[in-house]
């Protein structure tokens, strides 16, 4: 040390001093730290808590569209019942276009009424005492040949359906071959609740499931028939083995021109004569029916697909509702005035 250089001495006081500021600059950095974590954590909780405001916003406004159809399809019974002409078809109001109600904030309302009684009813397959009803069953296999669907066999539809566990025949499945898949899974035995069960089905491809989806559906109660007023091409041939293509366009054209007030009209017509086509199964009214909403706003889209009732007496019930279906409105927009 040079010799002129003043001896400095730090007091334990001043030295304690430094660490207390250091100790004070890490807490505040803590502080800090711990703030913009909240901040953020808040942030989130907020964003959460606006999503769920928006769905269940969302939720209820697709309720009120489904109440809203349900009103149209109860004016449309009253409307028949007046006329003395209990038919639906699709020259009806309900059964044309998709309504567009507007809402507050720049938002809208999209409601589509869709018939499910010109389709094939595949609970129909099996009866409430087990029992193979061998009408759906020939109709279901000529429904799959015309769609060239090779790969599944109606006998798997049923056993996926009917109550025990045998196969009905080699072409059937059971729990022997759903408990080999990956992951493993057990036969149904009881009605199909959705369509898309169907992709469950031993044999099912996603092709076959698409060609097979428009013309089938999966309804609660069994002996409706189809109604010929609504049945596409696909399921009019269904009907009889000898039907061709061009003879069940040539029925869709008729039926636009003028709508089948019976069944003895439809099977008075010429493409049907000799073939000795009967009456059952067959009819001029739908009970079940599809209503499917989008509600879009705030950026938002929200959607319900509502299976509904129309008992012969005129009164609705909802019977299923499914929030997980997208882009199902494919029908000409029709502006509903607020007024």
């Amino acid at each position: 040390m040079p010799e002129n250089q003043p001896l400095i001495l730090r007091s334990p006081a001043h030295r304690q001093s430094g660490v207390a500021l250091i100790m004070v600059l890490l807490a505040m950095a803590l502080v800090v730290m711990l703030a913009s974590g909240m901040t953020q954590q808040q942030s989130v909780r907020v964003f959460r808590a606006s999503h769920y405001l928006a769905q269940q916003q969302g939720h209820s406004v697709a309720l009120g569209a489904e109440a809203f159809a349900r009103q149209i399809l109860v004016r449309d019974f009253e409307e028949d019942k007046k006329n003395n002409t209990m038919v639906d078809s699709p020259d009806e109001f309900w059964a044309q276009n998709a309504a567009i109600l507007p809402l507050d904030d720049n938002g809208v309302a999209e409601v589509q009424i869709d018939d499910l009684g010109g389709k094939i009813n595949l609970n129909d397959l099996v009866s409430g005492n087990g029992q193979v009803n061998p009408l759906v069953r020939d109709r279901v296999t000529r429904l799959f040949q015309v769609l060239e669907i090779t790969a599944l066999n109606v006998d798997a539809l049923i056993d996926w359906i009917d109550p025990d566990d045998q196969t009905i025949s080699a072409y059937g499945a059971e729990d022997g071959q759903y408990l080999m898949q990956e992951p493993a899974y057990r036969a149904g035995n009881q009605p199909f609740v959705t369509v898309s069960e169907l992709r469950l089905i031993d044999g099912m491809t996603e092709e076959a499931y698409q060609a097979l989806r428009p013309h089938v559906t999966t309804l609660p109660v069994a002996g409706l028939g189809i109604n010929v007023n609504t049945a596409s091409a696909a399921v009019l041939r269904s009907l009889h083995e000898e039907l061709t293509q061009a003879q069940a366009d040539a029925i869709l054209e008729r039926r636009q021109e003028e709508r089948f007030e019976t069944v003895q009209d439809f099977l008075a017509l010429p493409e049907f004569a000799g073939l000795g086509l009967k009456s059952t199964g067959l009819g001029v009214q739908t009970r079940f029916f599809e209503v499917v909403s989008r509600i879009t706003y705030d950026e938002r889209v929200a959607n319900l697909v509502s299976t509904v009732y129309r008992s012969p007496e005129g009164e609705m019930q909802t019977v299923h509702r499914d929030t997980g279906q997208k882009h199902r409105i494919t029908k000409e927009p029709f502006s509903v005035s607020e007024e």
